[in-house]
């Protein structure tokens, strides 16, 4: 099977781009790996965002908060999740490498009761998880079906 790295990218990586390596690493087979990163990281990984993971049986150990400027592996593939309805910028990966866009509302950003906060999270990881079931589901990848991807389970 040919090796593939993914790379999620925010800006904080503390958040949706965490959701999505640690769920994509959870359900991808062996040859094809997540990582996240963000042009700004926040230095640490939202606590929500570890409970939900681990609430869904996935693995959240080796998971940071990093920067791009030091990533393990050159990506293959490029996915950014920040979600324009919070007027939010994405970085943008300069390397030469296939990209989308799947933006996804930050929940860390949402005020409200515990049930809407926790609603956020659980809507922010029911988009990521459908989004990476798609892509694995494809025998081949292009930039139009990633794009295509990123507006299953409501775009931003």
């Amino acid at each position: 099977m040919l090796t593939m790295n993914i790379l999620f990218l925010c800006t904080g990586n503390s958040c949706r781009s965490i959701l999505s390596e640690a769920t994509f690493n959870h359900l991808a087979p062996p040859a094809w790996r997540a990582i996240s990163a963000g042009s700004k990281p926040a230095g640490q990984l939202h606590p929500r965002a570890l409970a939900l993971l681990q609430s869904k049986g996935i693995s959240t150990e080796g998971y940071y908060s990093k920067s791009w400027d030091s990533l393990p592996v050159t990506p293959d593939i490029v996915i950014t999740v920040c979600g324009s309805a919070a007027g939010e910028t994405c970085p943008a990966y300069l390397g030469p490498v296939l990209r989308a866009h799947w933006g996804v509302d930050d929940p860390s950003h949402v005020v409200g009761s515990e049930a809407e906060i926790e609603a956020a999270f659980e809507e922010a990881y029911r988009i990521i998880r459908l989004r990476i079931e798609a892509f694995l589901a494809r025998p081949t990848l292009s930039a139009p079906e990633l794009s295509r991807i990123g507006t299953l389970g409501g775009a931003c």
